[in-house]
């Protein structure tokens, strides 16, 4: 049987139950849009980082754009990130008329190289968004004092690292705002698009309600502020309610995956995933890197098992971004001809996880 890089099926079977549950009793609550699981969500999901707020959007991607907007960052203004990520970071920032700007990875972690950042920063600087990727943070004590000292915000992009802890404070807990996505594959996933932000700063998330509102508060068809439509639906949010009692475990089965793979492969040739000093991992993918990478991948596919790259085009190198004139990005160009992610998910199978494997090896 073919395997994939992820799977929900197996996740379903062990669920079903609970899940179907959800769905019944959204269906018999009486309200369909904004109403009480999407409100509980919110709150059970600010209270598991220690955030005031949690304000549940559509996906990701406007999780990041209304952060953006309540943060105040707008046309012509500069956004510091990195390249080495999915297209949505920064797509989001172009869509509030805002500048990516591209810092390097370190080439130990690929997250944000914090010593590079001070150098981007300038007088139209106004945000900081560090991509806590694959399942681990970037250092944020670096960041948080730039941004003190050149008054700046930082919107952390959390969207890989639902649970991940950085010197014992949890990924989105950090920054003046975070973006979360429940996109079916994350960590913690939806059965269908899904987005949050979290915020302590009680201005921050009323903007993002009314934001996500049509920019309306109190009456429908008055606006206030004019927004979009980028709203939590009712059924994901009951979903994720309950799936996020069970987060503490889907985070312990991918740390029990990564725990076979760094057995099995050391020694391989392969470098294998690095966490960083104070971080706890929770392996969002696993991401191997090697210089016959595109060799390996088509040795697995030969034998019915799909890896992933991520990512293999790095954003600065896309035509859609060519405008920005970005780079180089030594770092980041060389690890996209290198890397690729292995099979990651809570309920893989350890028998399917042994013939990747022992595939690897034999490719090796």
């Amino acid at each position: 049987m073919p395997i994939r890089v992820w799977d929900y099926l197996p996740e379903y079977e062990n669920e079903r139950k609970d899940l179907l549950d959800a769905v019944e009793s959204v269906f018999r609550s009486g309200q369909l849009v904004l109403g009480a699981s999407v409100s509980r969500f919110e709150a059970e999901f600010a209270a598991f980082h220690g955030a005031r707020h949690g304000v549940g959007v559509d996906n990701g991607t406007n999780a990041i754009k209304l952060a953006l907007q309540a943060l105040g960052v707008g046309p012509g203004d500069e956004v510091i990130t990195v390249s080495n990520t999915a297209a949505p970071t920064v797509v989001a920032i172009d869509a509030v008329g805002a500048v990516p700007v591209f810092v390097d990875v370190d080439p130990v972690t690929y997250l944000m190289d914090t010593t590079r950042v001070e150098a981007a920063i300038n007088d139209r600087t106004r945000c900081l968004l560090p991509v806590h990727l694959y399942g681990q943070c970037v250092a944020m004590e670096p960041l948080e004092l730039l941004a003190e000292r050149h008054g700046l915000a930082i919107l952390e992009d959390c969207a890989q690292a639902h649970g991940a802890m950085h010197h014992g404070r949890r990924a989105g807990s950090i920054g003046r705002a975070a973006a979360f996505s429940f996109y079916p594959t994350k960590v913690l996933g939806a059965y269908g698009d899904g987005g949050a932000v979290l915020t302590s700063d009680d201005e921050v998330a009323n903007r993002l309600r009314r934001l996500r509102y049509y920019g309306m508060e109190d009456a429908y068809y008055v606006v206030e502020t004019p927004g979009h439509n980028s709203r939590l639906d009712e059924l994901q949010a009951e979903i994720l309610r309950r799936k996020l009692q069970r987060l503490e475990g889907y985070i312990d089965g991918r740390r029990a995956v990564a725990a076979r793979y760094a057995e099995a492969l050391a020694g391989s040739g392969l470098v294998l995933p690095a966490t960083a000093e104070g971080n706890e991992h929770v392996y969002y993918l696993y991401v191997v890197r090697h210089p016959r990478r595109d060799a390996i991948l088509d040795a697995l596919a030969a034998r019915d098992i799909q890896l992933n790259v991520s990512y293999r085009w790095p954003v600065h190198t896309m035509s859609g971004f060519a405008h920005l004139g970005a780079g180089p990005l030594p770092v980041t160009e060389e690890l996209a001809g290198q890397i690729f992610s292995l099979p990651m998910y809570p309920s893989l199978p350890t028998h399917v996880q042994e013939r990747v494997i022992r595939a690897l090896l034999e490719a090796l």
